[in-house]
């Protein structure tokens, strides 16, 4: 498979501001891709578009937008469109998790994240996959997770919500694999982002990647036409004990191992 012509397209990065995103951005600027930004973080929106404009001589365009909302990926799609630009592709990175006892959490805060996570990535997807279509180039990376290969004890939800999109992500490439548009399911492990402080999580002696070597992984799973990616030898193996366990066995072990890693919640 040929790889992707990125200084001719333009891709849009939800949660651009920070970690994956960030570093998504600039390896997409590196390539000569013209960028939108998005993110709740305006100002770091900001900073990051300057540098990415000096530097590599793109276009980039900031919307600062909380995508946890009802109406804001319409909202953002109006205002891409109403300012003349169309997307060849998609990095649905936006999300995040809570690690702690299913009931220790707010419903408020399941509602924010199964939005985020599921429900604006998939509107996105819906709504930029025609144009890429009718131009017969585009291509959708979703930021899914290893925790998408099975269940996660102390940190179900967002584990689910990346279930999800792993789901989503190999159906719609299946789906539409005669289509010019590509689909990835990246599935990282842990990362040297700020995820484990947003979740609460004690990652102490755990292995690390870097959100750069992510993302590079990631571009070159892309151009070679993967459907899922599991950046990391390590990390691959671990999603593939569900093929030689139970699930019980699975999930036994997944909460023995996550129970002592839950901190105490930050109010």
């Amino acid at each position: 498979m040929t790889s992707l012509p990125f200084e001719r397209m333009t891709a849009l990065v939800s949660g651009a501001s920070s970690g994956i995103g960030r570093c998504f951005a600039e390896a997409l600027a590196q390539r000569g891709c013209h960028l939108i930004l998005t993110a709740r973080s305006d100002d770091a929106l900001q900073q990051l578009a300057a540098q990415l404009r000096a530097q590599y001589g793109i276009r980039v365009l900031v919307i600062a937008a909380d995508l946890a909302q009802a109406g804001a990926v319409a909202a953002l799609y109006a205002e891409v469109t109403a300012a003349g630009w169309t997307v060849d592709l998609l990095v649905n990175n936006a999300g995040f998790g809570k690690w702690r006892h299913f009931l220790d959490e707010s419903a408020d805060t399941y509602q924010r994240m199964l939005m985020l996570n599921i429900v604006a990535l998939t509107e996105l997807t819906r709504l930029l996959l025609p144009g890429m279509q009718a131009r017969r180039l585009g291509a959708v990376i979703n930021v899914a997770s290893t925790a998408a290969f099975q269940p996660l004890p102390y940190i179900a939800v967002y584990g689910a919500s990346k279930a999800y999109v792993l789901h989503l992500t190999e159906a719609l490439a299946t789906e539409y694999e005669d289509s010019a548009v590509r689909f990835l399911a990246l599935c990282p492990g842990n990362t040297r982002t700020r995820f484990t402080e947003v979740a609460n999580a004690d990652v102490s002696g755990m292995a690390a990647a870097s959100p750069e070597s992510v993302v590079a992984s990631a571009l070159r799973a892309l151009d070679a036409g993967r459907h899922y990616h599991v950046p990391g030898r390590m990390n691959y193996l671990t999603a593939q004990l569900p093929r030689w366990l139970t699930r019980r066995q699975v999930t036994r072990l997944v909460a023995t191992l996550f129970a002592k890693r839950i901190m105490p919640k930050v109010s």
